[in-house]
């Protein structure tokens, strides 16, 4: 099925840069953003609910930069004790 939509210019822009962000085609990413649509109305009530969840709309995992996540919040949390107050 095909639908135009005529979207506001803000909308449009916000929805490229999550999409690009994202590296997906915009098509791909309001797809998914439609197809969340039933957990928006029937929310996670337990942890493991929120972990599908999560993992369905791509939060975990979405950096494959980062090979040690332990690793990278310590030197997060370093960075913020240490920078120059001004």
């Amino acid at each position: 099925m095909n639908i135009s939509l005529e979207l506001p210019s803000d909308l449009e822009n916000e929805l490229s840069t999550e999409a690009a962000r994202l590296k997906l085609p915009l098509t791909e990413y309001v797809l998914r953003i439609l197809s969340l649509r039933p957990d928006l109305e029937n929310p996670p009530k337990t942890g493991a609910e929120l972990i599908t969840y999560w993992e369905k709309a791509g939060v975990i995992n979405s950096r494959p930069d980062i090979l040690n996540s332990q690793d990278h919040a310590r030197k997060i949390r370093h960075q913020a004790e240490t920078r120059e107050q001004s």
